[in-house]
């Protein structure tokens, strides 16, 4: 039997113009757990025999790019297991290729995520789990401290109160630039962030300048980051970079997140051997092969990979 993976590379070799969704669906929206329950769960206060997942889209596209970027490079499966734990991320490979859905969620929810990120209630025999939210919280920021990155910055006054400060954060938020400049506005809010720099120091009457070093990772370069870009707007996201420099490593875009915010609703698109895929878990048709990169005006979040040293 093949995986999954190999399906959908299968799929995308095989295509014809005529159809061009996958043949059946992958990570539906939601999902009905049934417990096999014996004798001694009689006994259990409350009782409940199935588990009923509810909007799931905050986890379903990243789960889905998850997958992919596992696939990409035979070394990230082991990389991401100094992370996120070698058990969860054999795991989340075998429940993905073996079509488990429902489990491969449950496994997140119960496995990364905390109790206070979701409500839960028991409703008749269900335990029903709604994930209604963000899949910023839902997702991003449960993935322990893969993303972690820090920047130091040194004040030439040497009576500022504040000399020497450390900028530490779990997640990587991308700004929209208070004034547009020309030029690639993504990859000028990356480099704001990321960049040596100096600047005036913001303590009152100190009077200084603030020397800022490059933002590094703390543990290393990661596989992949997710760049959280929920506050842009979409006339700034006209032209997406398909590269950048992070503290000295190359990353290629293999993905991204989109949010309608009428449906308040996630979706996902992402590339296999240069080819891109929209997925939809809320649709009968969920995976569909584009004609096209996606165009990224209901971003949430994109997600690049680290390329691989020549």
């Amino acid at each position: 039997m093949k995986t999954l993976f190999e399906e959908i590379k299968a799929s995308i070799k095989n295509n014809y113009n005529q159809d061009r969704s996958f043949w059946r669906p992958v990570l539906p929206w939601g999902g009905v757990f049934t417990i096999k329950a014996g004798r001694k769960a009689v006994s259990c206060t409350p009782l409940y025999v199935e588990i009923n997942l509810k909007n799931t889209c905050t986890i379903d596209g990243f789960l889905m790019l998850l997958y992919v970027i596992l696939h990409e490079n035979e070394n990230f499966p082991r990389e991401l297991s100094l992370h996120l734990g070698r058990e969860f991320v054999d795991c989340f490979l075998y429940l993905m290729d073996s079509y488990s859905f429902t489990t491969v969620k449950l496994l997140w929810i119960w496995d990364k995520m905390k109790k206070q990120q979701y409500k839960s209630e028991v409703h008749k025999a269900s335990l029903i789990i709604d994930l209604f939210g963000n899949e910023h919280d839902n997702f991003t920021k449960n993935l322990e401290n893969l993303m972690s990155t820090i920047q130091e910055s040194y004040c030439s006054n040497w009576r500022c109160p504040t000399r020497v400060q450390e900028d530490q954060q779990r997640t990587i938020n991308i700004n929209p630039p208070q004034e547009i400049p020309h030029g690639n506005l993504i990859r000028l809010a990356v480099d704001e962030l990321f960049c040596s720099k100096i600047e005036l120091c913001e303590e009152l009457g100190c009077g200084g300048l603030r020397e800022f070093s490059q933002r590094v990772f703390c543990h290393g370069a990661p596989p992949f980051v997710v760049l959280n870009m929920q506050h842009w707007k979409s006339e700034d996201l006209a032209y997406v970079p398909y590269y950048l420099d992070l503290s000295d490593h190359k990353y290629l875009l293999e993905g991204a997140t989109l949010f309608n915010k009428e449906e308040h609703h996630y979706s996902a698109a992402f590339q296999i051997d240069g080819y891109w895929m929209h997925y939809d878990g809320l649709r009968n048709v969920n995976l569909i092969l584009l004609n096209k990169p996606p165009e990224f005006l209901l971003l949430s979040s994109l997600v690049y990979i680290r390329a691989t040293e020549k």
